[in-house]
């Protein structure tokens, strides 16, 4: 049988690299958005980020967001527009929740060979323990606890600040926040950590009361870390006030367990500096996360290449 000419060999090596699957995974946060290509044996490909990608900033926006990511992530994978056609999408997306978000998202047209949507807590989750059933809690700016259970979405807590989100940053913010102005009034012994909180108004109340009024969730969680260091030097309002929000943290995670969720992971930016102060019985509970959220995302477009985006799109 006569061997084909190296020019032909060369072309079935394109047409091959063009035709086998790929997988985008999109996590589309509230700060900024990711993109990864990796191919069917899991290998890394390409790469892109881009700003913000949330519902609340409107779908147009964010969906702008998200095409920006995964075109710098195509275009490092040496990816064509024509080749969109065998490349399958998971997304995670934050505010996907909102009512009828998912909906308008999924009615968007597209050329990929398909498109799945997801919140940006599961993809979490599904990267944390590599499809299998588990769960996460997030402490960082907010907090709630998800989990996935037989293919069931499990979510508790994360209605907002300041009605939810115990034991979050923002939280921490604001109970050392009440904390000092009860110090200011004499209701309460001062301590260095209550001191440091006024200070940062200029030891008037009255500028804290101009600051709430149009503080953001983000800008009390900027009173977390010295709310830690003080706890960590054995401040009693500041261990007060980290105990507190252990004991919520410690809610979320039994909760999960208690809906049938084998393993838990802490994520968020405050995540290891809590871990410490949470029970005994929770942190035996605990599992470090085994990826991140965009390996979840392409774990969900792996899925929906075996069983049909439709399905996927149900996760």
């Amino acid at each position: 049988m006569p061997r084909p000419q190296a020019g032909a060999v060369r072309r079935a090596d394109q047409a091959r690299v063009v035709t086998t699957p790929l997988f985008i995974g999109v996590d589309g946060g509230g700060t900024g958005c990711r993109a990864r290509v990796e191919d069917a044996e899991g290998n890394v490909r390409g790469a892109g980020i881009s700003g913000p990608a949330t519902t609340r900033l409107g779908f147009d926006q964010a969906m702008e967001s998200i095409e920006t990511a995964m075109q710098g992530a195509l275009e490092e994978a040496g990816q064509k527009p024509e080749d969109r056609a065998s490349i399958h999408v998971g997304i995670g997306l934050a505010g996907l929740g909102r009512k009828g978000a998912r909906e308008a998202l999924e009615a968007r047209p597209h050329a990929f060979a398909s498109v799945s949507f997801a919140t940006d807590g599961l993809i979490a989750c599904l990267g944390a323990h590599s499809g299998q059933d588990g769960g996460i809690v997030i402490v960082g700016t907010g907090s709630f606890g998800l989990a996935r259970v037989a293919g069931q979405e499990i979510r508790l807590g994360g209605y907002g600040f300041p009605i939810s989100d115990e034991g979050s940053g923002a939280d921490l913010g604001l109970q050392s926040i009440r904390l000092a102005l009860r110090a200011y009034d004499g209701r309460l012994d001062s301590t260095p950590l209550l001191a440091d909180v006024l200070a940062r108004f200029g030891g008037d109340p009255a500028e804290a009361v101009a600051w709430m009024d149009k503080a953001s969730a983000t800008e009390y969680a900027t009173f977390a870390p010295l709310v830690m260091r003080h706890a960590d030097n054995g401040d009693p309002a500041g261990r007060r006030i980290v105990q507190g929000a252990a004991e919520q943290i410690d809610g979320l995670v039994r909760a999960l367990v208690e809906r049938g969720a084998p393993r838990i992971a802490l994520i968020g930016g405050l995540s290891s500096a809590i871990e410490p102060w949470l029970a005994p019985d929770v942190r035996r509970k605990l599992k470090p996360v085994d990826s991140d959220a965009v390996s979840g995302a392409i774990l969900m477009a792996r899925e929906a290449a075996g069983s049909g985006a439709s399905e996927a799109s149900a996760i």
